[in-house]
């Protein structure tokens, strides 16, 4: 459903991703998990193309898009593939002079040209999903970290992506207002959403993902599921991140 093909990225004379092949299934989640500064933003980014790749290939369903140094993509193809997706940040990005109901409805009105009716219906429904129907009219600056996540998460989900990425979905929030999105996460995966996360959150990690991909210094160290990764990880750098996570 998306393969990575030798994804390359450089920032200036910094090489951040050194070739990085992935394939990730129709209805899996798979983490992308390592220390700080490995790339696994940066590789969550490439699939939706915040980042263009500086080589290499995404390929989400039918849809794909070569890269190589010094030639940009056009801005249609950009768009082509990035509708594929529906993004959740690390710090909600919420519009903070929308409501709740607004937030959801603004793409669908803005760009998909939905009707009114139609897009608040959908946006309810979401909000419905995510366990925000009831602060539909509030406006972003009241509410909590886990309740701005949430209506972020049905705000990605409003144009129907083939796959939600999250970035550091829980790291801006303390442990109980963590759960609440892990909570709402753990539904859209047994529901059959397709999912990427970058994140240092075990919890979230191990609950959820199907497959984990261990970066470090913009190589994959090991690949496998969640459970074998945890569990029984084959790597010696794989076994002291892993017991770094379980003692903090």
């Amino acid at each position: 459903m998306i393969e990575l093909s030798a994804i390359e990225k450089r920032f200036g004379d910094n090489l951040v991703l050194k070739g990085v092949s992935a394939q990730i299934g129709e209805g899996t989640v798979t983490a992308l998990v390592g220390p700080s500064g490995g790339g696994k933003s940066t590789l969550l980014r490439c699939i939706n193309l915040l980042e263009i790749p500086t080589s290499g290939t995404v390929r989400i369903g039918d849809e794909a898009l070569s890269f190589s140094p010094g030639k940009k993509p056009s801005s249609s193809d950009i768009r082509r593939l990035r509708r594929q997706t529906g993004m959740v940040f690390q710090n909600f990005q919420l519009f903070p002079h929308r409501t709740a109901l607004e937030n959801v409805t603004e793409g669908l009105t803005t760009v998909l040209k939905w009707s009114v009716e139609k897009a608040r219906a959908h946006a309810m429904e979401l909000l419905e999903k995510v366990g925000m129907a009831q602060k539909a009219d509030a406006w972003p600056a009241t509410l909590s970290g886990g309740q701005q996540q949430r209506v972020a998460i049905a705000r990605a989900l409003a144009p129907s992506p083939r796959v939600l990425l999250c970035d550091e979905p829980t790291s801006a929030l303390d442990p109980e207002l963590s759960g609440e999105v892990v909570e709402v996460l753990g539904k859209l995966a047994t529901e059959g959403t397709t999912m990427v996360m970058a994140t240092h959150d075990l919890r979230l990690a191990a609950n959820i993902a199907n497959s984990v991909i261990f970066l470090e210094a913009g190589e994959i160290v090991e690949t496998g599921s969640a459970k074998d990764v945890f569990e029984n990880p084959q790597r010696e750098r794989t076994k002291r991140f892993i017991t770094t996570l379980t003692q903090k």
